[in-house]
């Protein structure tokens, strides 16, 4: 007879411990490195199991804590509105990845049906709408300062912030040509193009200068998103990769056909990490704004 998947036996396995109460609401199941050790499999299959579970609303991922097991749904909890809908699709998106976003998964957490969700929100699209709009809706921009410089720094940070809470954010909002749609992300821009409003920059060369910080700001928060999501698919750190991987980049640099990279890279006092990154990006860029208003003034 066929014998099921070994990820669908772990899975059956810690279902059993959490529908029994061996394991509680909030308690940490298993991590993908204790699953390789106790039943003796690679770690895809330990990462698979874990995200049968979540598929069934049953745990969830805490960043910094681990997988834990999600309480059942409250009977007495506030009814369903579209507010609340919203919330818990964040809450999701933010713990385990727009991937993992379905209405069918948002239906489990929240105890309804699936079709009940569409009392609300025509389909998935609508909602992440919403939940961009939310999103950017959390924390105000403020005055917009008189310094065009400050401005567009301002409101970069700023940016940088709402993909950091939301790292999905990124992917949500990747489309220029077909840019998601909300109040909250419109006012954004309008603030950005207030801030250039003193600047002798055209019309066009302001959007430009919009658009330029904003898809900056986005790769490097899809970057981050990236990194994140092959943390959690492999369980081990960023140190910890590259202690892995450091013999075969040493391996292909030995060779001597990459003198340049090798100089850079054997100097030493160089950290990469997307924050310093990020830093630097943006300086560069405000210089160049910086440069183009300079030729326009003259």
């Amino acid at each position: 007879m066929p014998t099921s998947p070994p990820y669908l036996s772990i899975a059956a396995e810690l279902r059993r411990r959490i529908r029994s109460g061996e394991l509680l609401p909030g308690a940490l199941v298993p991590s993908t490195r204790t699953i390789t050790r106790e039943w003796g499999v690679a770690m895809a299959t330990a990462t698979k199991a874990l995200g049968v579970l979540r598929q069934e609303g049953l745990v969830r991922a805490e960043p910094g804590v681990g997988t834990v097991v999600v309480a059942l749904a409250d009977p007495d909890a506030a009814p369903l509105s579209r507010e609340r809908l919203v919330a818990v699709a964040l809450e999701l998106a933010d713990t385990e990845g727009l991937n993992a976003l379905t209405m069918r998964r948002v239906a489990t957490v929240l105890g309804v049906s699936t079709m009940t969700l569409y009392r609300h929100v025509p389909g998935k699209a609508e909602l992440v709408r919403l939940m961009a709009d939310a999103a950017c809706g959390e924390v105000p921009l403020g005055p917009v300062p008189a310094d065009w410089r400050t401005g567009l720094e301002t409101g970069a940070r700023w940016l940088r912030a709402v993909y950091t809470r939301h790292r999905w954010m990124a992917h949500a909002m990747a489309s220029f040509t077909r840019p998601v749609a909300t109040p909250h992300a419109m006012a954004y821009t309008e603030w950005v193009l207030r801030a250039l409003r003193g600047t002798p920059l055209s019309p066009s060369d302001k959007l430009h200068a919009h658009l330029l910080i904003f898809a900056y700001v986005q790769g490097l928060s899809m970057a981050d998103d990236l990194e994140e999501q092959a943390r959690q698919d492999t369980g081990i750190s960023d140190g910890e990769w590259m202690e892995q991987n450091e013999p075969r980049f040493d391996a292909i640099q030995a060779g001597g056909s990459y003198p340049e990279l090798t100089a850079v890279t054997s100097a030493g006092g160089f950290g990469l990490d997307l924050d310093s990154l990020f830093e630097f990006g943006l300086r560069r860029t405000l210089d160049g704004i910086a440069a183009m208003i300079g030729e326009t003034s003259g």
